[in-house]
């Protein structure tokens, strides 16, 4: 997939060159010049207001301690759109209208929540493989001490005790201890 998304980055200068020439055959080129500068002008003022909004949903969700109410998907997204604008070219304005119109940027939030639950679950599952690899039991994925290291039937081990420190199956690490005599040496 890194692969196909690197080659549409690739190409995607070629094609917006070849629309732009395309374009600028069938209306003309000054039309076509007029019609990009207005789409980077489109951009900036997208980008103001989109970041003057988010700027103050942040500021009254920081003062009152709750998180933001329409959360920060939207707000990124109509960002990333005025971003889209202001690049030169035909095909990254469709990108970003279609991420800037309000009736659009469910499905998008959709997809993209998709999306993240997958890469989530997959960075999960390599965690697990190479914690398990290294022997580490990794807390709520079961294992020999279950869930959180306690047993079945509410005792840790053999000594029972959930609750008593050093009960779980972590590592045992050796060392010894000594004293510190609170009124120093005396000579």
């Amino acid at each position: 997939m890194p692969l196909l998304t690197v080659l549409a980055l690739m190409a995607l200068p070629f094609l917006e060159v070849w629309l732009m020439i395309a374009v600028g055959g069938w209306i003309g080129v000054p039309w076509t010049l007029a019609a990009l500068v207005a789409l980077m002008v489109l951009g900036v003022a997208v980008l103001r207001r989109a970041g003057t909004k988010a700027f103050r949903d942040a500021d009254q969700a920081m003062r009152s301690g709750e998180p933001p109410r329409g959360g920060l998907l939207d707000p990124l997204m109509v960002m990333a759109g005025g971003v889209l604008f202001i690049i030169p070219g035909f095909l990254t304005a469709l990108l970003g209208l279609l991420m800037v119109l309000p009736f659009t940027r469910p499905a998008l939030r959709w997809a993209f929540a998709g999306w993240a639950r997958r890469r989530m679950r997959r960075m999960q599952e390599r965690m697990n493989e190479e914690f398990a690899a290294q022997g580490v039991n990794v807390p709520g994925q079961g294992g020999p001490g279950g869930p959180f290291g306690h047993r079945p039937g509410g005792s840790a081990g053999p000594g029972g005790g959930a609750d008593r420190p050093g009960s779980g199956n972590g590592r045992v690490i050796q060392g010894h201890f000594e004293p510190i005599d609170p009124d120093g040496p005396r000579s």
